[in-house]
Protein backbone atom coordinates (compact mmCIF):
# COMPACT_ATOMS: atom_id res chain seq x y z
CA UNK A 1 0.00 0.00 0.00
CA UNK A 2 1.13 3.84 -0.46
CA UNK A 3 0.27 7.09 0.53
CA UNK A 4 0.15 10.38 -0.36
CA UNK A 5 3.32 12.55 0.08
CA UNK A 6 3.08 16.11 2.06
CA UNK A 7 4.59 18.58 0.41
CA UNK A 8 7.85 18.62 1.50
CA UNK A 9 8.87 15.19 0.37
CA UNK A 10 12.14 15.79 -1.30
CA UNK A 11 11.67 12.50 -2.97
CA UNK A 12 9.53 11.53 -6.04
CA UNK A 13 5.70 10.42 -5.73
CA UNK A 14 5.62 7.23 -3.31
CA UNK A 15 2.74 6.25 -5.59
CA UNK A 16 4.91 5.42 -8.68
CA UNK A 17 7.00 3.62 -6.38
CA UNK A 18 7.05 -0.46 -6.13
CA UNK A 19 5.45 -1.71 -2.87
CA UNK A 20 8.92 -3.98 -1.85
CA UNK A 21 11.33 -1.11 -1.94
CA UNK A 22 9.27 1.13 0.41
CA UNK A 23 8.50 -1.70 2.90
CA UNK A 24 12.33 -2.58 3.01
CA UNK A 25 13.45 1.21 3.50
CA UNK A 26 10.84 1.29 6.62
CA UNK A 27 12.77 -1.88 7.98
CA UNK A 28 15.93 -1.11 7.58
CA UNK A 29 16.07 2.48 9.18
CA UNK A 30 13.66 1.13 12.32
CA UNK A 31 16.26 -1.49 12.60
CA UNK A 32 19.12 1.04 13.02
CA UNK A 33 16.90 2.84 15.49
CA UNK A 34 16.01 -0.19 17.21
CA UNK A 35 19.70 -0.48 18.04
CA UNK A 36 20.13 2.72 19.58
CA UNK A 37 17.37 4.42 20.57
CA UNK A 38 17.98 3.94 24.58
CA UNK A 39 15.99 6.33 26.82
CA UNK A 40 12.11 5.02 27.10
CA UNK A 41 9.23 6.08 24.99
CA UNK A 42 9.63 9.82 25.19
CA UNK A 43 13.45 9.68 24.37
CA UNK A 44 12.49 7.33 21.04
CA UNK A 45 9.20 9.67 19.94
CA UNK A 46 12.19 12.51 19.49
CA UNK A 47 14.13 9.88 17.90
CA UNK A 48 11.73 9.55 15.53
CA UNK A 49 11.01 12.72 15.48
CA UNK A 50 14.60 13.77 14.40
CA UNK A 51 14.77 11.05 11.80
CA UNK A 52 11.09 11.38 9.89
CA UNK A 53 10.34 14.87 10.00
CA UNK A 54 13.87 17.05 10.65
CA UNK A 55 15.76 14.39 8.71
CA UNK A 56 13.32 12.73 6.09
CA UNK A 57 10.88 14.92 6.13
CA UNK A 58 8.22 12.02 5.67
CA UNK A 59 5.74 14.00 6.89
CA UNK A 60 5.05 17.32 8.89
CA UNK A 61 5.39 18.82 12.17
CA UNK A 62 1.34 18.74 12.70
CA UNK A 63 1.40 15.77 11.30
CA UNK A 64 3.58 14.22 13.52
CA UNK A 65 2.14 15.65 16.43
CA UNK A 66 -1.26 14.44 15.59
CA UNK A 67 -0.26 11.04 15.48
CA UNK A 68 1.92 10.77 18.74
CA UNK A 69 -1.57 12.63 20.19
CA UNK A 70 -3.30 9.55 18.62
CA UNK A 71 -0.68 6.58 19.70
CA UNK A 72 -1.15 8.34 23.45
CA UNK A 73 -4.48 8.20 23.42
CA UNK A 74 -4.54 4.65 22.84
CA UNK A 75 -3.59 1.75 25.41
CA UNK A 76 -0.60 -0.06 24.35
CA UNK A 77 3.32 1.13 23.86
CA UNK A 78 2.87 5.28 22.49
CA UNK A 79 6.79 4.71 20.88
CA UNK A 80 6.20 2.17 19.14
CA UNK A 81 2.44 2.62 17.89
CA UNK A 82 4.30 5.78 16.84
CA UNK A 83 6.70 3.52 14.68
CA UNK A 84 3.74 1.26 13.32
CA UNK A 85 1.98 4.34 12.42
CA UNK A 86 5.04 6.12 10.45
CA UNK A 87 5.28 3.25 8.81
CA UNK A 88 1.73 2.59 7.73
CA UNK A 89 2.15 6.13 6.24
CA UNK A 90 5.10 5.37 3.79
CA UNK A 91 4.36 1.71 3.21
CA UNK A 92 0.80 0.64 4.31
CA UNK A 93 0.28 -2.17 6.10
CA UNK A 94 3.60 -4.12 5.02
CA UNK A 95 5.31 -1.07 6.50
CA UNK A 96 3.43 -1.15 10.18
CA UNK A 97 4.65 -4.49 10.10
CA UNK A 98 8.31 -3.79 9.04
CA UNK A 99 8.60 -0.74 11.45
CA UNK A 100 7.61 -3.21 14.23
CA UNK A 101 10.06 -5.72 13.66
CA UNK A 102 12.90 -3.62 12.70
CA UNK A 103 12.69 -1.71 15.92
CA UNK A 104 11.67 -4.62 17.96
CA UNK A 105 13.71 -7.12 17.10
CA UNK A 106 17.15 -6.08 18.57
CA UNK A 107 16.06 -5.50 22.03
CA UNK A 108 13.53 -8.82 22.04
CA UNK A 109 16.73 -10.68 21.02
CA UNK A 110 18.78 -9.55 23.54
CA UNK A 111 15.87 -10.42 26.33
CA UNK A 112 16.01 -13.32 25.28
CA UNK A 113 19.44 -14.61 25.44
CA UNK A 114 19.15 -12.44 29.02
CA UNK A 115 16.45 -15.48 29.67
CA UNK A 116 18.74 -18.04 28.76
CA UNK A 117 21.57 -16.56 30.77
CA UNK A 118 19.21 -16.68 33.84
CA UNK A 119 17.48 -19.68 33.34
CA UNK A 120 20.85 -22.53 31.04
CA UNK A 121 23.12 -21.27 33.50
CA UNK A 122 20.83 -21.90 36.08
CA UNK A 123 22.29 -18.30 38.07
CA UNK A 124 20.67 -17.45 41.22
CA UNK A 125 17.78 -15.08 41.00
CA UNK A 126 19.09 -14.27 45.24
CA UNK A 127 22.45 -12.86 43.40
CA UNK A 128 24.35 -9.90 43.68
CA UNK A 129 24.18 -8.14 40.43
CA UNK A 130 20.41 -9.72 39.94
CA UNK A 131 19.31 -7.95 43.31
CA UNK A 132 21.33 -5.08 41.72
CA UNK A 133 18.60 -5.22 38.70
CA UNK A 134 15.65 -4.94 40.87
CA UNK A 135 17.12 -2.39 43.06
CA UNK A 136 17.48 -0.28 39.98
CA UNK A 137 13.95 -1.20 38.67
CA UNK A 138 13.10 0.65 41.81
CA UNK A 139 14.21 3.88 40.75
CA UNK A 140 13.07 3.45 36.76
CA UNK A 141 9.32 3.23 38.31
CA UNK A 142 10.06 6.10 40.59
CA UNK A 143 11.08 8.18 37.91
CA UNK A 144 7.97 7.21 35.69
CA UNK A 145 5.86 7.89 39.06
CA UNK A 146 7.70 11.53 39.27
CA UNK A 147 7.03 11.92 35.49
CA UNK A 148 3.38 10.83 35.10
CA UNK A 149 2.60 12.52 37.88
CA UNK A 150 3.85 15.94 37.25
CA UNK A 151 2.12 16.14 33.73
CA UNK A 152 -0.71 14.07 33.72
CA UNK A 153 -1.65 14.73 37.60
CA UNK A 154 -1.62 18.65 37.54
CA UNK A 155 -4.53 19.57 39.48
CA UNK A 156 -6.53 18.35 42.99
CA UNK A 157 -9.05 16.36 41.19
CA UNK A 158 -6.80 14.10 38.72
CA UNK A 159 -4.01 13.87 41.82
CA UNK A 160 -7.25 12.66 44.16
CA UNK A 161 -8.22 10.05 41.24
CA UNK A 162 -4.86 8.92 40.78
CA UNK A 163 -4.16 8.01 45.03
CA UNK A 164 -8.30 6.22 44.34
CA UNK A 165 -7.08 4.44 41.43
CA UNK A 166 -4.03 3.55 43.93
CA UNK A 167 -5.53 1.97 46.32
CA UNK A 168 -8.20 0.19 44.76
CA UNK A 169 -5.41 -1.54 43.36
CA UNK A 170 -3.60 -2.14 46.22
CA UNK A 171 -6.83 -3.63 47.78
CA UNK A 172 -7.97 -5.80 44.89
CA UNK A 173 -4.45 -6.58 43.61
CA UNK A 174 -5.90 -8.43 40.23
CA UNK A 175 -5.95 -7.93 36.20
CA UNK A 176 -9.32 -6.94 37.23
CA UNK A 177 -9.10 -4.52 39.83
CA UNK A 178 -6.28 -2.74 37.67
CA UNK A 179 -8.70 -2.47 34.65
CA UNK A 180 -11.92 -1.38 36.84
CA UNK A 181 -9.37 1.43 38.12
CA UNK A 182 -8.93 2.57 34.29
CA UNK A 183 -12.79 2.39 33.52
CA UNK A 184 -13.47 4.74 37.24
CA UNK A 185 -10.86 7.69 35.52
CA UNK A 186 -12.63 7.06 32.53
CA UNK A 187 -15.90 7.98 33.81
CA UNK A 188 -14.53 10.21 36.29
CA UNK A 189 -13.05 12.15 33.24
CA UNK A 190 -15.87 12.05 31.24
CA UNK A 191 -18.01 13.52 34.14
CA UNK A 192 -15.84 15.79 36.20
CA UNK A 193 -13.23 16.76 34.15
CA UNK A 194 -13.69 19.59 31.65
CA UNK A 195 -11.15 20.03 28.52
CA UNK A 196 -11.74 21.77 25.63
CA UNK A 197 -11.61 19.42 22.27
CA UNK A 198 -8.12 19.27 20.34
CA UNK A 199 -8.17 21.41 17.88
CA UNK A 200 -8.20 20.49 14.40
CA UNK A 201 -4.75 21.24 12.33
CA UNK A 202 -2.81 19.03 11.84
CA UNK A 203 -3.31 15.99 8.87
CA UNK A 204 -2.28 12.29 8.67
CA UNK A 205 -3.00 10.77 5.23
CA UNK A 206 -3.23 6.93 5.14
CA UNK A 207 -4.46 4.59 2.29
CA UNK A 208 -6.26 2.34 4.88
CA UNK A 209 -9.94 2.61 4.50
CA UNK A 210 -12.19 3.43 6.61
CA UNK A 211 -14.17 -0.14 6.03
CA UNK A 212 -10.35 -1.94 6.73
CA UNK A 213 -10.29 0.44 9.75
CA UNK A 214 -13.38 -0.93 11.36
CA UNK A 215 -12.39 -4.50 10.53
CA UNK A 216 -9.42 -4.56 12.58
CA UNK A 217 -11.10 -2.50 15.60
CA UNK A 218 -13.80 -5.36 15.60
CA UNK A 219 -10.46 -8.23 15.03
CA UNK A 220 -9.05 -6.03 18.40
CA UNK A 221 -12.67 -6.47 20.83
CA UNK A 222 -12.90 -9.85 19.35
CA UNK A 223 -9.65 -11.60 20.48
CA UNK A 224 -9.88 -9.82 23.83
CA UNK A 225 -13.48 -11.04 24.79
CA UNK A 226 -13.21 -14.73 23.05
CA UNK A 227 -9.13 -15.58 23.97
CA UNK A 228 -10.05 -15.83 27.78
CA UNK A 229 -13.08 -18.12 26.66
CA UNK A 230 -10.66 -20.10 24.40
CA UNK A 231 -7.81 -20.14 27.16
CA UNK A 232 -10.57 -21.64 29.86
CA UNK A 233 -11.80 -24.30 27.51
CA UNK A 234 -8.90 -25.20 25.25
CA UNK A 235 -6.58 -25.96 28.31
CA UNK A 236 -3.19 -25.41 26.31
CA UNK A 237 -0.30 -23.59 27.04
CA UNK A 238 -0.41 -21.71 23.88
CA UNK A 239 -3.62 -20.21 24.32
CA UNK A 240 -3.43 -19.41 27.71
CA UNK A 241 -0.24 -17.27 26.90
CA UNK A 242 -1.69 -15.72 24.02
CA UNK A 243 -4.56 -14.76 25.91
CA UNK A 244 -2.56 -13.40 29.13
CA UNK A 245 -0.11 -11.49 27.20
CA UNK A 246 -2.38 -10.03 25.02
CA UNK A 247 -4.99 -8.92 27.40
CA UNK A 248 -1.79 -7.29 29.08
CA UNK A 249 -1.08 -5.50 25.81
CA UNK A 250 -4.67 -4.51 25.22
CA UNK A 251 -4.97 -2.58 28.69
CA UNK A 252 -1.75 -0.88 29.15
CA UNK A 253 -2.70 2.96 29.27
CA UNK A 254 0.84 5.37 30.15
CA UNK A 255 3.48 3.81 28.64
CA UNK A 256 5.38 0.69 28.89
CA UNK A 257 6.12 0.83 32.53
CA UNK A 258 2.67 0.11 33.43
CA UNK A 259 2.75 -3.17 31.74
CA UNK A 260 4.73 -3.82 35.05
CA UNK A 261 2.03 -4.64 37.25
CA UNK A 262 -0.54 -5.91 34.58
CA UNK A 263 2.19 -8.74 33.61
CA UNK A 264 3.62 -9.81 37.39
CA UNK A 265 -0.32 -10.54 37.83
CA UNK A 266 -0.43 -13.16 35.24
CA UNK A 267 2.85 -14.91 35.27
CA UNK A 268 3.57 -14.60 38.90
CA UNK A 269 0.15 -15.69 40.85
CA UNK A 270 0.24 -18.45 38.44
CA UNK A 271 3.50 -20.22 38.63
CA UNK A 272 4.64 -19.59 35.74
CA UNK A 273 7.82 -17.61 36.47
CA UNK A 274 9.28 -16.85 40.57
CA UNK A 275 8.94 -13.04 41.61
CA UNK A 276 12.36 -12.74 41.71
CA UNK A 277 13.45 -13.47 38.26
CA UNK A 278 10.51 -11.55 36.71
CA UNK A 279 11.87 -8.37 38.60
CA UNK A 280 15.50 -9.34 37.67
CA UNK A 281 14.28 -9.40 33.69
CA UNK A 282 12.52 -6.32 34.16
CA UNK A 283 15.77 -4.37 35.71
CA UNK A 284 17.64 -5.89 32.65
CA UNK A 285 14.83 -4.41 30.73
CA UNK A 286 16.09 -1.04 31.08
CA UNK A 287 19.30 -1.33 29.61
CA UNK A 288 18.56 -1.90 26.38
CA UNK A 289 16.92 0.18 23.56
CA UNK A 290 13.92 -0.13 21.95
CA UNK A 291 10.63 -0.61 23.55
CA UNK A 292 10.48 -1.68 26.93
CA UNK A 293 7.36 -4.28 25.33
CA UNK A 294 10.01 -6.45 24.86
CA UNK A 295 10.21 -7.48 28.15
CA UNK A 296 7.50 -10.03 27.19
CA UNK A 297 10.26 -11.71 25.11
CA UNK A 298 12.05 -12.38 28.32
CA UNK A 299 9.23 -13.54 30.17
CA UNK A 300 8.13 -16.16 27.41
CA UNK A 301 11.84 -17.10 27.19
CA UNK A 302 12.07 -17.38 31.21
CA UNK A 303 8.81 -19.10 32.46
CA UNK A 304 8.47 -22.91 32.94
CA UNK A 305 4.92 -23.06 31.50
CA UNK A 306 4.22 -22.94 27.23
CA UNK A 307 6.58 -23.34 24.77
CA UNK A 308 10.38 -22.86 25.87
CA UNK A 309 13.20 -20.75 25.27
CA UNK A 310 12.83 -18.58 22.06
CA UNK A 311 9.88 -19.88 20.71
CA UNK A 312 8.35 -18.97 23.63
CA UNK A 313 9.66 -15.44 23.71
CA UNK A 314 8.41 -15.07 19.99
CA UNK A 315 5.05 -16.15 20.64
CA UNK A 316 4.73 -13.97 23.99
CA UNK A 317 6.30 -11.07 22.11
CA UNK A 318 3.79 -11.10 19.03
CA UNK A 319 0.77 -11.52 21.59
CA UNK A 320 1.69 -8.76 23.79
CA UNK A 321 2.45 -6.41 20.81
CA UNK A 322 -0.60 -7.79 18.14
CA UNK A 323 -3.34 -5.52 19.93
CA UNK A 324 -1.20 -2.36 19.32
CA UNK A 325 -0.87 -3.34 15.86
CA UNK A 326 -4.63 -3.77 15.37
CA UNK A 327 -5.23 -0.65 17.29
CA UNK A 328 -3.29 1.54 15.14
CA UNK A 329 -4.69 -0.26 12.00
CA UNK A 330 -7.89 0.46 13.21
CA UNK A 331 -7.95 4.10 14.37
CA UNK A 332 -5.93 5.58 11.96
CA UNK A 333 -8.39 6.14 9.22
CA UNK A 334 -10.49 7.80 12.24
CA UNK A 335 -8.26 10.05 14.25
CA UNK A 336 -8.51 13.44 12.78
CA UNK A 337 -12.30 13.20 13.44
CA UNK A 338 -12.10 11.67 16.60
CA UNK A 339 -9.96 13.83 18.59
CA UNK A 340 -11.64 17.04 17.94
CA UNK A 341 -15.02 14.82 19.30
CA UNK A 342 -16.63 16.83 22.93
CA UNK A 343 -15.37 14.41 25.64
CA UNK A 344 -12.59 12.61 24.25
CA UNK A 345 -9.84 15.11 25.71
CA UNK A 346 -11.52 14.42 29.50
CA UNK A 347 -12.33 10.69 29.47
CA UNK A 348 -8.10 10.46 28.03
CA UNK A 349 -7.22 12.99 30.90
CA UNK A 350 -9.30 10.70 33.53
CA UNK A 351 -7.74 7.40 31.94
CA UNK A 352 -3.73 8.95 32.75
CA UNK A 353 -4.44 10.08 36.17
CA UNK A 354 -5.54 6.81 37.05
CA UNK A 355 -2.69 4.93 35.46
CA UNK A 356 -0.54 7.29 37.76
CA UNK A 357 -2.14 5.36 40.89
CA UNK A 358 -1.62 2.15 38.84
CA UNK A 359 2.09 2.48 38.94
CA UNK A 360 2.19 4.13 42.25
CA UNK A 361 0.61 0.59 43.73
CA UNK A 362 3.19 -1.15 41.21
CA UNK A 363 5.74 0.71 42.97
CA UNK A 364 4.86 -0.43 45.88
CA UNK A 365 4.49 -3.86 44.87
CA UNK A 366 6.24 -5.50 43.65
CA UNK A 367 8.79 -3.48 43.17
CA UNK A 368 9.88 -2.05 46.60
CA UNK A 369 9.02 -5.21 48.72
CA UNK A 370 11.16 -7.42 46.68
CA UNK A 371 13.71 -5.23 45.71
CA UNK A 372 14.34 -2.52 49.05
CA UNK A 373 15.50 -5.11 51.88
CA UNK A 374 18.35 -3.36 53.59
CA UNK A 375 19.59 -0.15 53.94
CA UNK A 376 22.35 -0.17 51.67
CA UNK A 377 19.55 -1.26 48.76
CA UNK A 378 17.72 1.86 49.79
CA UNK A 379 20.71 4.01 49.66
CA UNK A 380 21.66 2.72 45.96
CA UNK A 381 17.85 3.07 44.84
CA UNK A 382 18.19 6.96 46.03
CA UNK A 383 21.65 7.38 44.42
CA UNK A 384 19.91 5.35 40.86
CA UNK A 385 17.40 8.09 41.06
CA UNK A 386 18.77 10.62 41.16
CA UNK A 387 21.34 9.88 38.80
CA UNK A 388 18.26 8.92 36.55
CA UNK A 389 16.24 12.02 37.07
CA UNK A 390 18.48 14.78 38.11
CA UNK A 391 21.83 13.91 36.13
CA UNK A 392 20.17 12.79 33.19
CA UNK A 393 22.19 9.24 33.07
CA UNK A 394 21.69 6.83 30.51
CA UNK A 395 19.45 4.41 31.92
CA UNK A 396 21.67 1.41 30.72
CA UNK A 397 24.74 3.17 32.75
CA UNK A 398 22.52 3.18 35.52
CA UNK A 399 21.76 -0.55 35.10
CA UNK A 400 25.03 -1.65 35.07
CA UNK A 401 26.58 0.19 37.64
CA UNK A 402 23.60 -0.39 39.88
CA UNK A 403 24.18 -3.82 38.80
CA UNK A 404 27.97 -4.32 39.69
CA UNK A 405 28.20 -2.11 42.76
CA UNK A 406 25.28 -5.06 44.64
CA UNK A 407 27.32 -7.42 43.17
CA UNK A 408 30.16 -6.24 44.74
CA UNK A 409 28.32 -5.60 48.14
CA UNK A 410 26.66 -9.03 48.51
Amino acid sequence: MTTQPTQSDATPTPANEPAKPGVLEVLLIFFGLGLTSFGGPVAHIGYFREAFVARRKWLSESAYADLVAMCQFLPGPASSQVGMGLGMMRAGLPGALAAWVGFTLPSALVMILFAYGVTSLDLSAQSGWIHGLKVVAVAVVAQAVWGMATTLCPDRNRATLAIVAALLVTLWPTALGQVSAILIGALFGWRFLSLAPAPADGSITVSLSRRWGVIFLILFALLLLALPLLAEYGDTPILAITDSFYRSGSLVFGGGHVVLPLLQAEVVPSGWLDNELFLAGYGAAQAVPGPLFTFAAYLGSAMSFGPSGWLGGLLATVAVFLPSFLLVAGMLPFWQAFRTRPGAQSILAGVNAAVVGLLVAALYHPVWTSGILSASDFMLALAAFGLLQFWKTAPWLVVVAASVVSGILA
